[in-house]
């Protein structure tokens, strides 16, 4: 299957991946209105989430540029010194954005 290029065919993809999230999130819901949340249930839920963060994180982290490199390294540290999220996605951000500034591309 193949999709043109064009603007109808983007608005179509977008359109696409819209009703697929919606469906996904709404349908998990529903399905967890069924499920009794007890406390290895919670564990589990917990554990996914973090699960599902490595899985896209480790990839980055062994075949990234110098950049990438950088922004999880320094929110990685700044997390563990904080234990706030957004001010470690900041520097995250900016460590990434002067490295590839500065013209880094390979470590």
């Amino acid at each position: 299957m193949t999709i043109e290029t064009t603007t109808a065919g983007i608005l179509a993809l977008i359109a696409v991946m819209t009703v697929v999230t919606i469906a996904t999130r709404f349908g998990g819901v529903f399905l967890m209105s069924f499920v009794t949340i007890n406390p290895r249930i919670e564990s589990f839920i917990n554990t996914m989430a973090s699960s599902v963060l490595i899985a896209i994180i480790v990839p980055m982290a062994f075949s990234g540029d110098a950049g990438s490199v950088a922004a999880l390294l320094v929110t990685a540290v700044i997390m563990l010194a904080t234990r706030k999220p957004l001010p470690a996605i900041a520097a995250g951000i900016a460590a990434a954005g002067l490295v590839r500034f500065a013209g880094f591309t390979v470590l």
